[in-house]
């Protein structure tokens, strides 16, 4: 599966953005879907992830309440909403797939396929 993401860009603290990641492949429906993010000179870190069927969802506590993930299988899309946004939030942001599950989720070493990357910038 290849992954494209979309929707970054430069956001006031507290706006709001929706990220978008475009899949390709006729089975995309069966893989678990996430978004995972790096900011410069940090690791990469899990931002949220969802279940083939559009659920469960999972988040980290660093955006839960402030991000929403979900899916179109129809359209092979995943989005990611965030909203409050906050200067820690700036980095790159990966769309990821993975047909692997565990209680490990939030390690990005579960997850096979990787878009290239959008870049979010909030300023203060």
């Amino acid at each position: 599966v290849q992954l494209v993401e979309s929707g970054g860009g430069l956001v006031q603290t507290g706006g709001s953005l929706r990220l978008s990641c475009a899949a390709s492949g006729r089975t995309f429906d069966t893989y678990f879907a996430g978004w995972f993010r790096q900011a410069p000179g940090k690791e990469r870190e899990f931002v949220a992830a969802i279940g083939s069927e559009a659920g469960p969802t999972y988040y980290a506590d660093s955006v839960k309440g402030r991000a929403t993930i979900s899916r179109d299988n129809a359209k092979n899309t995943v989005s990611l909403q965030m909203n409050t946004l906050k200067p820690e939030d700036t980095a790159v942001y990966y769309c990821a797939a993975t047909r692997r599950w565990g209680p490990e989720y939030y390690s990005g070493s579960l997850w096979g396929y990787w878009g290239q990357g959008t870049q979010v910038t909030v300023s203060s």
